[in-house]
């Protein structure tokens, strides 16, 4: 007869290892915690070891950066349940002890008394398409890049306020289309001194202008040429026009347009990997979805049908806020970023509709709600209506 003795498995999930400990209720303790590598000897080890104990196993584990995906994909392909929580449910979970004890052998305890306590209400965990987590991991590394470019670009700025003050502020802010750099960037390693333009007559500053925006792809203006011209003999530089300072503008420039050359190729390969999901109409038909904002709600969002109900798709987005009563206190509004803050601390700064790492809140809270006008239809597409209606 099979046996189904209800069996708890707590991982503690760390880099390059784990610890695994075995629970029954009645403060059993069938395995105590042991350690794991996360190599092909030690996870099939794992494996044995877990077919071995018997019963009713329902392995736990907290979703920690993606050291869990591993082991979880092991385990799963093995046959067994896996629940994969987040890292704040474990935390705030007592162990009904005043003594609070962090170690990796008291964490996978922990882990595996939070499934004993919680066993009916575990999700069963479905490894997503390979597509959508790999989308998912560009946007990560294009957010990361993005942020790179904003650290470079204040830093080249700030070197232009000792050679040619105030030249950014003399062009487009728009980017060039086809890689995304911007022209008063490219100019400035061109131009990158004051003195390159003020140095010389209007007349030979205006060729040798027209000839570098012929060569570098941008529209020539005479109005531009003369106002760069005006304002170059009117500013001061306090570095001076020598190969030092004209090494440190032209590093300075070929950096962030190594930037902005691998945030193109991102973009191009985000949209790729969006254009092969089903969904990807739908979204970027929505009103404020672009090439960039459309795949990062697919990438972030990920597979619609692990949400039951269009609220659960809210609250994932951390923008639902939750009840605030005690007593005769009742507070009825609570603020949408406090709210975030609190149940979404490692995605807080959500992407597009609390698609997370964008920076502006209130850019997000605007996608969201065309994103829930459209969700019906988006569910259609998936052809998962049914199941969350």
């Amino acid at each position: 007869m099979e046996d189904r003795t209800i069996t708890a498995v707590g991982i503690d999930v760390s880099k390059g290892k784990s610890t695994v400990a075995v629970r029954r209720p009645g403060g059993e303790v069938v395995l105590t915690p042991f350690l794991v590598e996360h190599d092909a000897a030690g996870l099939s080890s794992l494996v044995k070891t877990l077919r071995s104990v018997g019963g009713n196993i329902r392995i736990v584990m907290e979703h920690t950066g993606m050291y869990w995906w591993l082991i979880a994909l092991v385990l799963k392909e093995a046959g067994f349940f896996i629940s994969v929580v987040n890292a704040m449910l474990i935390h705030d979970f007592s162990d009904n002890s005043l003594r609070k004890v962090k170690t990796d052998k008291a964490d996978s305890m922990k882990i595996a008394n939070y499934a004993l306590f919680f066993w009916a209400e575990l999700w069963d965990y479905s490894a997503e398409n390979e597509t959508w987590q790999m989308l998912k991991m560009q946007n990560r590394l294009y957010l990361r890049t993005k942020k790179s470019s904003v650290v470079l670009r204040n830093g080249l700025i700030s070197l232009l306020d000792q050679t040619f003050p105030g030249v950014n502020m003399l062009f487009d802010i728009q980017p060039k289309r086809f890689n995304g750099h911007f022209k008063w960037i490219d100019f400035v390693k061109r131009f990158w001194h004051k003195d390159c333009v003020a140095g010389i007559s209007f007349a030979a500053f205006s060729d040798a202008y027209r000839k570098w925006c012929a060569k570098s792809g941008y529209r020539f203006s005479q109005p531009d040429a003369e106002k760069l011209h005006a304002v170059a003999r009117n500013s001061m530089a306090t570095f001076p026009k020598n190969d030092s300072t004209k090494l440190l503008i032209v590093q300075a420039v070929d950096s962030l347009n190594a930037v902005y050359d691998a945030l193109h190729i991102l973009r191009g390969e985000m949209l790729r990997l969006a254009s092969l999901l089903p969904e990807f109409d739908v979204v970027m038909e929505m009103q404020g979805a672009g090439e960039v904002t459309g795949p990062q709600f697919m990438a972030e969002i990920g597979d619609v049908r692990r949400f039951t109900h269009k609220g659960a798709l809210v609250a994932f987005a951390g923008m639902d806020a939750p009840p605030f009563q005690s007593g005769t206190f009742d507070y009825k509004s609570r603020c949408l970023t406090e709210n975030i803050a609190s149940v979404q601390p490692v995605r807080k700064n959500s992407a597009l509709t609390g698609l997370f790492c964008y920076a502006h809140f209130h850019a997000a809270k605007f996608m969201l709600t065309f994103f829930i006008l459209g969700l019906d239809t988006y569910l259609q597409v998936c052809d998962v209506g049914r199941a969350l209606q």
